[in-house]
């Protein structure tokens, strides 16, 4: 199978390995550009619990010191493994999705609604998670402290290899690798060709955005089952 990665490689680089082992061919197209936003280091002492939803967030985390006992609400394990390896000790993973991380934060008896809590996160999100939370009763504050910027050139290799292997299968991760990759589809007249792959998306807000656009093969995945998923393609 070709499968197509739009992720940046320091997160795609091991389910690529996997991937390849598999005997599957490998595309890889960074759609995004990661920088960090600068952000002033915050005291981690004015909040209870801290909250990351993207390895960037806590790649690009920026602290007066180290609180090791912070609680940590994450994501999925792979965030929840970069995390600890900044440090933190008190951590807990949601399983890959955000919803599950949501209603994880609802249901610890670590915080209470007047825990103050730090939302660590890009300036462009999937899922408005601060304001379900908000919603909930609970105080959130979020702190953008990466950017991500869309990548739309590429090269003539690249191009030749989806031209000669179309990808039957591609995974995105964002609303703005998305904008992004179909704007690369457009801009290289690769358009009618990639509209017949089989879009998985991190979100409906995702799914919605290649609907929008005449994707017909789309599916939502989570993080972390992608070997899943492409078994299940083959039954």
């Amino acid at each position: 199978m070709n499968i197509l990665i739009t992720r940046p490689l320091i997160d795609s680089e091991d389910l690529m390995g996997k991937l390849f082992s598999l005997g599957h061919k490998i595309i890889h197209l960074p759609t995004l550009k990661i920088t960090s936003a600068n952000m002033h280091p915050i005291d981690p002492n004015e909040f209870k619990a801290f909250i990351f939803t993207s390895a960037n967030a806590i790649r690009n985390l920026k602290t007066k010191n180290l609180n090791k006992s912070q609680i940590c609400f994450c994501v999925g394990s792979i965030t929840e493994k970069i995390v600890k390896q900044a440090g933190y000790l008190n951590t807990v993973s949601a399983g890959g999705t955000v919803n599950a991380l949501k209603n994880l934060i609802l249901n610890s008896d670590k915080i209470n609604k007047n825990s103050d809590i730090a939302y660590f996160c890009g300036d462009n999100l999937s899922s408005d998670l601060d304001t379900e939370l908000e919603k909930e009763g609970l105080k959130i504050k979020k702190i953008v402290n990466y950017l991500s910027e869309k990548i739309v050139e590429l090269n003539e290799e690249n191009k030749k290899i989806i031209q000669g292997h179309p990808p039957d299968t591609i995974f995105v991760y964002s609303s703005r690798s998305a904008q992004s990759f179909i704007e690369i589809t457009k801009n290289y007249s690769l358009y009618p060709l990639m509209t017949g792959s089989k879009v998985m998306c991190i979100s409906k807000k995702v799914a919605d955005i290649f609907k929008s656009n005449g994707w017909k093969k789309i599916e939502i995945f989570d993080p972390g089952d992608e070997l899943i998923k492409l078994e299940e393609f083959k039954k």
